[in-house]
Formats: C-alpha cells, sequence, structure tokens
C-alpha cells in the first residue's frame, strides 16, 4: 500500500512520466518529461514531491526522491 502511495503523490504532479517507489519504499525514482520540466524546475519538483511524502505519509526513516530528466538524440548515418 505505501509503495502505491508514494508513486500516486509524484504522480499527481504536471510532467511527471513515471514514478517507481523501491527497496521496500525508502526510494522513490520519478521519471520527468524533459520538454515540460527544465533543470531548474526539476530541483524544485523534487523538493515539492517530498515535501508532499512527509505531510501526507507516515514512515519510519526517511525516503530518498531521485528525480531524472533524460534526453536522448538519435541520429543515423547511412
Amino acid at each position: 500500500r505505501r509503495l502505491g502511495d508514494l508513486e500516486n503523490i509524484a504522480l499527481s504532479f504536471s510532467g511527471v512520466e513515471k514514478a517507481w517507489a523501491l527497496q521496500a519504499g525508502r526510494e522513490i525514482r520519478v521519471f520527468v518529461k524533459p520538454e515540460e520540466v527544465d533543470d531548474l524546475t526539476a530541483k524544485k519538483l523534487a523538493k515539492e514531491i517530498a515535501n508532499k511524502i512527509q505531510e501526507e505519509l507516515k514512515y519510519p526513516g526517511e525516503i530518498k526522491v531521485n528525480l531524472i530528466r533524460e534526453n536522448r538524440v538519435i541520429e543515423y548515418a547511412k
């Protein structure tokens, strides 16, 4: 249940593409859309997700929010 709650909190934010809770809920990995979220916004978004988790969930210890903004470019030479 807690894993799903963590993922749902992250997915509730704009620009979030995928979210996976890992290590029995000790870490959440959040993938954002690079065309919607720039580097500065990514830092703010990670903090906002962490704050919302802190406000809404009860848990022992801490939860690591790992936000990933990946941009891939592929070209072919013929």
